[in-house]
């Protein structure tokens, strides 16, 4: 398997790329709705993230999975976020502007002050586009940026934004960290798995913190910026130690009394055996009864083929396997 020859695997941390396949996250229930025109006209406008890698998306899917079912801390941006949430149950928008705007012009004629829509690419100003995301209270998120949020008096930061997907709806594990002003999911996490400290982080943001930085500097937007980034690579360290100190050396097979005196007679059975043939009979050994050496030729008659488990348990015993399969390349 691929992923095996990444191992050992302390964090991983997923980045943007090409859209996610449709296949993996839609049903008959939660379908788009978009039709042949439509989705024609986003491949046009988005041509360089529409075309599909499934290979990619396998890969990706695999590697987010791994993680959860071990808990390696993972930290998901942009599509990454996007393939957390997918391979938790969770489902996407395919184009954020043709879904969400048919739900803002409906809302819209119901609650004119929910109709609100909001550009989240914008290809002529790709690095220097952004827009308000509202952060949620009491949710790692807050805590990065609650200086400058409270500066603001306003729970409102700016965030970039390169991406036409979304989240749609959100896997039942997470909880939301942001919101666009559209109603969009910017930011989410498991607050059963957030404890850096003690190894644990499944997060994933839409936005890239990384990258928000004040025109011509290296200066962040924002002082919270590099937050996401540390604690995860804080959890990774603490989990890369949890996982070494637990691993124990192996301790020998414990046998039971039966299985322990079969194998003290097979091991002086191949011990006369081995001086035997080293001296000769009648080299000043103590007579040899005959029963002494049935039970390591016993053991050598048998020509069963053993499983990998018998090879270590005759090993455990004191015994040499011979052309056992652990030694066949």
């Amino acid at each position: 398997m691929l992923l095996d020859s990444f191992e050992p695997i302390h964090g991983v941390l997923l980045c943007e790329g090409e859209d996610i396949d449709p296949s993996l996250y839609e049903t008959e229930v939660d379908v788009s709705g978009l039709s042949p025109e439509e989705l024609e006209e986003i491949r046009r406008l988005h041509a360089s993230d529409t075309a599909i890698d499934k290979e990619k998306d396998s890969i990706e899917m695999r590697l987010a999975k791994l993680c959860l079912e071990r808990n390696i801390p993972y930290l998901g941006i942009c599509r990454g976020s996007q393939v957390l949430n997918v391979a938790c149950g969770g489902t996407l928008y395919q184009d954020i502007e043709k879904e969400l705007s048919k739900k803002h012009n409906e809302n819209y004629e119901l609650e004119p002050q929910n109709g609100v829509q909001v550009q989240h690419i914008n290809y002529d100003d790709y690095d220097g586009h952004r827009h308000a995301v509202k952060v949620v209270e009491e949710t790692p998120l807050h805590q990065w940026f609650k200086e400058s949020v409270e500066k603001e008096g306003k729970m409102e930061i700016w965030v970039n934004s390169y991406h036409h997907q979304g989240v749609k709806k959100l896997a039942q594990r997470f909880v939301p960290m942001a919101f666009a002003p559209d109603g969009l999911i910017e930011g989410f996490y498991d607050p059963d798995a957030y404890n850096p400290e003690e190894g644990k982080f499944i997060m994933g943001l839409q936005f890239h913190p990384e990258r928000m930085r004040r025109p011509d500097s290296d200066e962040f937007d924002y002082p919270g910026c590099p937050s996401a980034y540390q604690e995860f690579v804080k959890a990774a360290i603490a989990y890369k130690n949890k996982v070494n100190s637990s691993t124990s050396v192996p301790q020998p097979l414990k046998l039971d009394g039966e299985m322990e005196i079969k194998r003290k007679k097979i091991v002086r059975s191949f011990s006369i055996a081995r001086n035997i043939y080293s001296g000769g009979l009648g080299s000043g050994l103590q007579p040899i009864k005959e029963s002494e050496l049935e039970a390591g030729a016993e053991f050598l008659e048998s020509n069963t083929a053993l499983s990998l488990q018998q090879e270590n348990r005759l090993k455990q015993m004191g015994a040499t396997v011979r052309n056992a399969g652990s030694y066949i390349e």
